[in-house]
């Protein structure tokens, strides 16, 4: 019976997990499908926290199942321990019914009688198969038992019931108790039988129930493994089903995108018209070709027909022979109304579409044409003005096409041959036209000048005496265009143009004689050049010597400029004593400011004086960027932070350079030196480097006043400065970029400027890497 209710129960919880199983896999199938509509569409919020939620969902299902199963194991062990206590209180009772007048039995200890009535009593099939009754006498001997206690027959009842002394002194009060018999846990309850002594002794043991309680853990959980694992499938399933979802609905948006970017590109948009609700549908480029703001919604026949041009109102007349059937298909131009007012040419071609449902559908493609038919309409104007041209110039003109037949000619043409306007019709032979001209008095064909064979030149003399010149050339399609030019003049000239050639010839004799005498000037200007380029080479060779001369005086200039630095070092501390007057700090403060504002004038002139003599030397080695950039923002800190200038810092580690590493730091000194000076309070200065193409492109950026854009081409020559009333008051030689310039360029490198007023100024190095 407990076999059959467990399995009920379990059947029973098995049957309520596989129902929400069931309605949790109809949610999932339903998102899935849900997921799985045409991609026409993102996720909305709701599936996405439909998404969010299901793993939640399921980790609550299985949290409860877990719950239920282990309060349901739970009750169930404490329903067997109450079933087995039930079932050794009864079985005590019925013994103890069944010998409450046999006294005599126990103090006798009659086994076969009391075998007898314990059979009759209480038969072991009415006990459970681990349950057993013990018959006691008062001196502890088992005298009798059920069938599953036979074994204890004959035994001291104290031999494997150690609790048997305690139990006894309560009786029929001790109830049933938990105890060990014969080193096993059981159930018991001793009922005392008459006055004699004697006692019955029920027992059940507990590894039945242990037993069926480890069933019922192992069923209980590998029912909710296989619920997970089913769970976890159909999560798997689920996801993967969202993954499909969205990968299609990434590769629809994906194609859009190309469709709409290429229809954008190509000016070119798609419509569909629905003739049942006479509404259209447009394609966001169709949109953008009217400048019209994109909609997802239809858009009423109506209102197509609104943005139709008046004379173009054709598009009632095609809708209706289209819904009539006439044709299947269209072809169309016609304009309509920007949004701003004037009117675009478009093409419509469409297919008439039937659908299953038998609904008419007309989609096609719409093209702006606007230029298409600007072009045309320049060609035809065009055509027009050439034909113009043609007609009013005066030579005669004719072109053949590759077929010698009239393609068009001019009225001088017609003239001059006197040729009939029946014959003049584009497309006749050229034989036929040759045979109704008038002939030529004289034809005398001139050599082709090409010798190509695709030109040649003819004269002709009419019937008039009119000359004509005729130039004949082939064009690139096979055709033949021929001018004939009127040279009577010129034949009537060229016997003025003998006589003239003689007199020239009488000129070409003195020509010759002014030659001589322009040679001789020639020989004259010659000498003076000569003299001009050695003027000019001792000029350069003075200017050389000269940078040369400043380059070997820098040891004499210096060492004076630093001994009044001294002096007035030494005056402005008061070594030796105070000087007395206030007025003394003051002057040496003076000297001491003059004399090294003197000092960097003149170092900066020595320095440029030593570039342009040549005398500078680079001793490259590797350079690690990050120290020197740090030590040159160490001299430059102090007067930033006096004007409260932010120094940002992107330089990346290991960032070398093969270089000059004196030249480098000389580099960075004067551009943040002239950063920090010309950046007013508050500003902020920026410090990068970054590597390419095997050079180093260190740029310096700063929030200054910037430079006038008519000034930035002087910038980095010497002795050039900005002059504005700031820059003047910030002083300075002007060799500051100048010299960065010419170190950068015996690097190899580049310097670029950047600037706008009261923006900033970007200054960009490129110095390549020698170590490339």
């Amino acid at each position: 019976m407990m076999n059959v209710r467990r399995a009920t129960v379990a059947e029973g919880r098995l049957r309520v997990d596989f129902e929400g199983l069931r309605s949790l896999r109809d949610s999932f199938a339903d998102s899935s499908l849900a997921s799985a509509r045409p991609p026409s569409r993102n996720f909305t919020y709701a599936e996405n926290v439909l998404k969010r939620t299901i793993p939640l969902l399921i980790v609550a299902f299985l949290t409860v199942v877990a719950a239920s199963h282990f309060f349901g194991m739970m009750s169930e062990y404490s329903r067997m321990e109450a079933a087995a206590r039930h079932s050794t209180t009864l079985a005590a009772a019925t013994a103890a019914a069944a010998f409450a007048d046999a006294d005599s039995l126990f103090e006798a200890g009659t086994v076969a009688a009391a075998q007898e009535r314990l059979a009759r009593f209480l038969p072991q099939d009415r006990l459970d198969d681990d349950a057993f009754v013990l018959l006691v006498q008062p001196t502890g001997k088992v005298f009798a038992a059920s069938a599953a206690g036979a074994a204890y027959i004959g035994a001291s009842v104290g031999d494997f019931f150690s609790d048997i002394s305690s139990a006894r002194r309560f009786g029929d009060r001790a109830g049933v108790i938990e105890t060990m018999i014969s080193g096993r846990a059981h159930y018991a309850e001793i009922t005392l039988i008459g006055s004699s002594g004697g006692y019955v002794v029920a027992a059940t043991s507990l590894d039945r129930i242990s037993k069926l309680w480890r069933e019922e853990v192992t069923l209980n959980v590998t029912l909710f493994a296989g619920i997970s694992s089913i769970l976890l499938v159909v999560l798997y399933a689920y996801y993967m089903q969202v993954r499909r979802a969205r990968d299609a609905d990434d590769i629809f948006l994906e194609s859009n995108l190309r469709v709409e970017t290429a229809l954008s590109r190509g000016r070119c948009g798609l419509w569909d018209f629905d003739f049942d609700r006479r509404e259209f549908f447009w394609s966001r480029s169709m949109y953008e070709m009217l400048g019209l703001p994109a909609s997802d919604k239809n858009m009423c026949f109506g209102d197509a027909a609104r943005l139709m041009h008046p004379d173009d109102s054709g598009i009632y007349e095609i809708a209706r022979s289209v819904a009539g059937g006439d044709f299947e298909q269209i072809d169309q131009i016609f304009r309509m109304r920007h949004a701003a007012g004037h009117y675009v040419w478009m093409r419509a071609r469409a297919q008439v579409i039937r659908t299953t449902g038998g609904r008419v559908h007309m989609i096609g493609i719409a093209m702006d044409v606007t230029e298409q038919h600007r072009l045309a309409q320049r060609y035809a104007e065009a055509d027009q003005r050439l034909a113009d041209a043609i007609e009013c110039t005066s030579e005669a003109f004719v072109l053949w096409d590759k077929n010698d037949r009239l393609v068009m000619c001019n009225a001088h043409f017609q003239q001059a041959y006197g040729l009939p306007d029946s014959v003049l019709v584009p497309g006749t032979e050229r034989v036929a036209v040759n045979a109704a001209a008038a002939r030529p008095v004289i034809e005398r064909r001139i050599a082709d000048a090409d010798g190509n064979g695709y030109s040649r030149t003819s004269e002709v003399q009419l019937a008039d005496e009119r000359w004509l010149q005729i130039n004949e050339r082939r064009t690139r399609d096979g055709g033949m265009v021929s001018v004939g030019t009127d040279i009577t003049l010129l034949k009537r000239n060229q016997e003025r143009l003998r006589d003239s050639e003689r007199r020239l010839m009488a000129t070409i004799g003195d020509l010759s004689a002014s030659r001589q005498s322009l040679e001789s000037q020639k020989s004259e200007l010659s000498v003076a050049n000569t003299n001009y380029l050695a003027e000019k080479e001792r000029a350069e060779a003075a200017n050389k010597a000269k940078s040369e001369f400043l380059a070997n005086m820098s040891h004499e200039l210096r060492t004076p400029l630093n001994a009044i630095l001294g002096f007035s070092e030494i005056l402005q501390d008061q070594m030796f004593g105070p000087l007395g007057s206030t007025k003394y700090d003051e002057y040496a403060r003076d000297i001491h400011d003059s004399g090294k504002h003197l000092l960097n004038v003149i170092s900066d002139i020595l320095d440029m004086s030593k570039i342009e003599a040549g005398h500078m030397k680079l001793q490259c080695e590797q350079i690690d960027l990050l120290p020197l950039i740090e030590e040159s923002l160490r001299f430059t800190a102090i007067p930033a932070s006096e004007k409260n200038i932010q120094i940002e810092q992107c330089i990346r580690d290991g960032m070398t350079l093969t270089a000059d590493r004196r030249a480098v730091k000389q580099i960075l000194l004067n551009l943040l030196s002239n950063a920090v000076k010309f950046t007013n309070e508050g500003g902020r200065i920026a410090v990068r480097t970054r590597r390419a193409n095997g050079s180093v492109i260190l740029t310096i950026a700063d929030t200054g006043i910037g430079i006038p854009k008519a000034a930035i081409n002087k910038i980095g020559q010497p002795f050039e400065q900005v002059q504005s009333q700031y820059a003047k008051s910030k002083g300075g030689s002007g060799l500051g970029l100048a010299i960065s310039r010419s170190l950068t360029t015996l690097h190899g490198g580049s310097m670029k400027i950047r600037s706008r007023e009261a923006v900033g100024t970007v200054i960009s190095l490129r110095i390549p890497d020698a170590a490339y």
